[in-house]
C-alpha cells in the first residue's frame, strides 16, 4: 500500500501549523470501511499541534485528529482507520492510539527525543496490552524532519 499520499496530506497540516507557531506536526485520520463495498478511504480526522493555540497540553496533532475522527464515527473505537502522522507519536498519542483500537499507524519522522512507537518505547506492540497497533515508520521521512529542523532553526535565529 502507497502511503505517500495520506502523509502528504498530514503534511500540509504541518506546514499549516508552523505558520500558526505550532510545532510542525500533522496528522489525519482515514477511514477504509473494509465491510462497506463502494466505500471509498477518506479523511475523517485531521489535526496539527494546537498546544500554544488552546493552551492545551494534550492538544497534539494526533489527539486532536482522533477526536475529529472519533465525532465523525459516533464512537471512540477507530478500528476501521489508519492514522497518519508527521513525527512519531509520544507515549501520551501511542498510548491514545491503542485505546482507540486503531489498526495501523503510519509515521514519517522518527521522535528522538519522545517517540514511544520504535525510538524510546515500543507502545503500540507492547504485549501486555489488550490491544496493539501495527506502526509503519519512515514515510516521507525526509520531509517531516525538513520541516521540523526549519522550524526550530528559525525560532533559534529570532532567539539571537
Amino acid at each position: 500500500m502507497d502511503h505517500t499520499h495520506w502523509m502528504s496530506e498530514a503534511l500540509a497540516l504541518a506546514a499549516r501549523a508552523a505558520t500558526m507557531g505550532e510545532v510542525p506536526v500533522g496528522a489525519v485520520i482515514v477511514h477504509h470501511p473494509f465491510s462497506e463495498k463502494g466505500m471509498e478511504p477518506r479523511i475523517i480526522g485531521a489535526g496539527f499541534n494546537e498546544r500554544e493555540l488552546s493552551c492545551d497540553p494534550s492538544a497534539h496533532a494526533e489527539i486532536v485528529a482522533m477526536r475529529a475522527a472519533g465525532r465523525a464515527l459516533g464512537h471512540w473505537r477507530l478500528t476501521d482507520c489508519t492514522m497518519y502522522v508527521t513525527l512519531e507519536p509520544c507515549p501520551m498519542c501511542a498510548g491514545a492510539a491503542v485505546q482507540a483500537r486503531l489498526p495501523r499507524l503510519v509515521y514519517g519522522a522518527k521522535d528522538p527525543k519522545a517517540g514511544a512507537v520504535e525510538t524510546l518505547y515500543r507502545l503500540c506492540n507492547d504485549e501486555r496490552f489488550n490491544h496493539r497497533v501495527e506502526a509503519i515508520g519512515g514515510v516521507l521521512a525526509e520531509e517531516a524532519a525538513a520541516l521540523l529542523k526549519g522550524f526550530f532553526a528559525e525560532r533559534r535565529e529570532k532567539k539571537q
